[in-house]
């Protein structure tokens, strides 16, 4: 039987500069909307990936907490990213190297599907990342047999990246349908002008915790609470991506599993629509779900889940599960209800976990203050 073959890559995050623009401070562990911003291209790439490793020159056990290998420049000095390419190629035992800075958050769910296309189409040497109107020299999809001729060019002295790939073919991929993939943050000025904060007509609120702190048991012993204060309330939920709502055998089910995309059923006290999503979408944010909500009929939107994202939050703690909490490190925690004493800073809100009234009347408040 005729198999097919499939190239194996590994992503390669590079962390290896200076960053001068920003003072010097290490750009992957800067945090972007509430997590660093290698976290975001790790999420990103680590679906598209056979493997990942980071190239870093400083700070190498915080790189290492994120769970995969860690290589430094080979050479010293720091001699730009062709360098880190060369470390990394050297490394692995892979066909190909997919390469991404830190500092770029947007990169393509398609990234390496087109880069890989691309190449094997055009039958080039190398692949690299287009936007529309110049050439992404970072973004670059390179085959491990070029280390040698790599570690020659840099002996030499030479360091431009566009220099090197004159030497092959080259596949230019085309991304100018996406050109914020390649949106990379140089200063604190570009992460603050890209800083995510969610936008809603009306009070959104939500419940950060780790798993097993009880943040639905929670919702269902408040709801009937905030409803005798009259607030009527909606609640979005973050959710395995596996889940399913319809069950095998009934008619919605059926016709949604024979292809339609939308399927929306309704009755006179309940409507429910469910819609099919692309196998490549990235996980939805709270940005784009809010629309969907009817906000002329709801006083509050209470969210479970989305923690990375920049909107109001009551931290869920209890000292007995053994985690830490998440205050430290997220800004956006305006108040921590905990079931037992633990050291809190003085300047946040502290609630108890177990006064659901008292969790009602500190909402109501909430609302009652809330500015758009």
């Amino acid at each position: 039987m005729k198999t097919s073959f499939s190239p194996s890559i590994t992503g390669v995050i590079l962390a290896g500069g200076k960053a001068r623009r920003m003072g010097g401070q290490d750009k992957g562990l800067i945090a972007f909307n509430n997590k660093p911003l290698i976290r975001h291209v790790i999420d990103i790439m680590m679906p598209q990936i056979d493997d990942l490793i980071i190239n870093a020159n400083r700070n190498i056990e915080l790189y290492q907490n994120f769970g995969y290998a860690v290589i430094a420049d080979s050479l010293d000095d720091f001699c730009g990213p062709l360098a880190g390419m060369l470390s990394a190629m050297q490394f692995v035992d892979s066909d190909y190297i997919l390469t991404a800075p830190c500092d770029a958050p947007m990169i393509s769910p398609q990234y390496r599907q087109r880069m890989m296309e691309t190449l094997l189409n055009e039958q080039a040497d190398i692949a690299v990342a287009s936007d529309g109107d110049r050439l992404q020299p970072v973004f670059s999809l390179i085959p491990t047999r070029l280390q040698h001729d790599l570690a020659q060019y840099l002996a030499k002295g030479d360091r431009k990246i566009d220099r090197w790939f004159e030497q092959y073919k080259l596949a230019v991929v085309d991304f100018s349908d996406q050109p914020e993939s390649f949106a990379n943050f140089n200063c604190f000025d570009d992460i603050e002008a890209h800083q995510k904060t969610v936008s809603s007509p009306i009070p959104v609120l939500g419940f950060a915790a780790f798993s097993g702190t009880g943040k639905t048991t929670l919702l269902r012993q408040l709801i009937p609470v905030l409803n005798a204060k009259g607030i009527q309330l909606a609640v979005i939920k973050h959710a395995h991506h596996r889940f399913d709502i319809d069950i095998p055998g009934k008619d919605s089910y059926e016709i949604r599993k024979a292809g339609a995309q939308q399927v929306l059923v309704s009755s006179r006290n309940l409507m429910a629509l469910m819609e099919v999503q692309a196998s490549e979408m990235i996980e939805p944010q709270l940005n784009d779900l809010i629309p969907r909500i009817n906000t002329k009929t709801v006083d509050l939107i209470l969210v479970e889940g989305f923690k990375d994202e920049s909107f109001p939050k009551i931290e869920l703690h209890r000292p007995s599960i053994g985690k830490p909490l998440l205050h430290p490190n997220d800004d956006n925690i305006i108040a921590i209800a905990t079931d037992a004493q633990t050291n809190i800073a003085q300047c946040i809100d502290q609630l108890d976990l177990n006064d659901i009234q008292g969790l009602a009347d500190y909402i109501q408040t909430f609302i009652a203050n809330w500015t758009r």
